[in-house]
């Protein structure tokens, strides 16, 4: 099964080449092109990182976990972490 960042990893020679290749058709040096190229398949990577990001089921579920939680803490024994009485 092809997933997310199957796609990523084919997508960021694909975007350096063909956005280079691109460039160059359109009349700039292969010298200018290629930091075009390498921009655009730099912007894939970061949107693999930062914007998808690869998280375990665990942490996935320890993140809303804690997503959910407001008010004080309380302990085992009903009393709050502060150590004062209700």
């Amino acid at each position: 099964m092809t997933g997310y960042y199957d796609y990523v990893l084919g997508l960021i020679p694909a975007a350096l080449i063909g956005v280079t290749a691109v460039l160059n058709l359109a009349g700039l040096s292969l010298t200018a092109a290629l930091p075009g190229g390498a921009l655009a398949a730099g912007a894939v990577m970061a949107h693999a990182i930062f914007v998808k990001a690869p998280v375990t089921s665990e942490a996935r579920v320890r993140t809303e976990r804690s997503a959910g939680r407001t008010g004080v803490r309380r302990s085992r024994g009903g009393r709050s972490r502060t150590g004062g009485a209700d």
